[in-house]
């Protein structure tokens, strides 16, 4: 489910924060979709349980989650799309002028980046080809 290596880059609640957020935008976890239980996380990874309810908290505040009295932590309706918006924007913001940076630094060209891109395309991203074909009845 989880990759279990932590990084002492950032906070342990943190990095579970975004593992969480990962399988969302993934597909691994969808609307309604319960998470693990924080005592379940707790043990399966070796970490304080308390460190496992502030990652959480954190989509509860993003309003990723919902917390049920009694019945466990869900994800809300419409967390993959609020997600995706703002992954995007902070892509933009925080990681595309590092990237453009690096292209310009290093001289290449869309000749240089486009064969790296589509052997990069993920399995959900729309096929160029598959546009133009025509619909199978």
């Amino acid at each position: 489910m989880m990759d279990r290596e932590w990084n002492d880059s950032q906070p342990i609640y943190r990095q579970l924060r975004d593992r969480v957020v990962a399988m969302i935008l993934d597909g691994l976890l969808k609307e309604g979709d319960p998470l693990p239980s924080v005592r379940h996380v707790a043990a399966e990874y070796r970490v304080n349980p308390l460190t496992v309810l502030k990652g959480y908290q954190q989509l509860v505040d993003e309003q990723l989650v919902e917390s049920r009295r009694g019945r466990g932590m869900f994800i809300n309706s419409g967390a993959r799309e609020l997600l995706r918006k703002s992954e995007r924007q902070k892509f933009l913001l925080e990681e595309w002028p590092k990237i453009s940076t690096t292209i310009l630094r290093l001289g290449l060209t869309r000749e240089d980046l486009l064969p790296a891109a589509t052997t990069a395309r993920l399995p959900d991203a729309p096929d160029a080809t598959k546009k133009n074909e025509e619909p199978k009845t």
